[in-house]
C-alpha cells in the first residue's frame, strides 16, 4: 500500500520533472495545485500559501523535496522542510536535474537543500538523505526512482522516528 505523502518542488521549472514521479502510482494523496490553482493561491499572499502547504501536508507520513537546479533556497521550500521537521514526518530528497522535462531537457544539479539546517549540533545533511540516481538518461533515472521509492519512504520514517 502507497503511502501517504507530499511532494516539495520549485514548481516553474521542476513541475514536468516532479509529475512524472508522482504519475508512478507509488505515492498517495498527493494532490498538487494546477498552474491555475498555485496562481490563485499565491494571490492571497504569504498567509494563504502557508495554509495551501499545511492543508495539503496534513495527515501525510513523509516528505519528498524533489531537488532541482534552484530548489535550496526558496522560501516555501524551506518552509516544508522546517515544518516537515517539526511535525516529526519522514522526509528526504530526490535529486531530478536528470529527468527530462516537458522541452525533453536535463538541468544542472542543484545543492542539498537540507545542508541549511542543524538538527541539534548536526547538519541536517547528515541526517536526512538525498538519493541521486546514478544515470544520465532519463529513462534510466525514472525507473531508478520507480524502483527504489517505496523504500526510501519507509527508511526516511525509521531515521525520524529515531529522532
Amino acid at each position: 500500500m502507497a503511502r501517504k505523502v507530499f511532494t516539495s518542488f520549485h514548481y516553474i521549472p521542476d513541475n514536468w520533472r516532479a509529475s512524472q514521479i508522482r504519475n508512478m502510482g507509488k505515492l498517495e494523496g498527493n494532490n498538487v495545485a494546477t498552474t491555475n490553482k498555485w496562481e490563485e493561491v499565491t494571490n492571497g499572499g504569504n498567509a494563504a500559501i502557508e495554509e495551501w502547504i499545511d492543508d495539503n501536508m496534513s495527515g501525510k507520513s513523509c516528505v519528498i523535496v524533489f531537488i532541482g537546479e534552484n530548489t535550496a533556497g526558496r522560501k516555501w521550500i524551506k518552509y516544508e522542510i522546517k515544518k516537515t521537521w517539526e511535525e516529526g514526518r519522514g522526509i528526504f530528497g530526490i535529486y531530478v536535474h536528470n529527468l527530462k522535462d516537458s522541452a525533453g531537457n536535463q538541468a544542472n544539479k542543484g545543492i542539498n537543500p537540507f545542508d541549511a539546517y542543524k538538527i541539534g549540533d548536526e547538519s541536517m545533511s547528515s541526517i536526512v538523505k538525498c538519493y541521486n540516481p546514478p544515470y544520465s538518461t532519463s529513462t534510466s533515472v525514472y525507473d531508478y526512482i520507480k524502483n527504489n521509492i517505496e523504500s526510501w519512504i519507509e527508511e526516511a520514517i525509521e531515521i525520524r522516528n529515531n529522532y
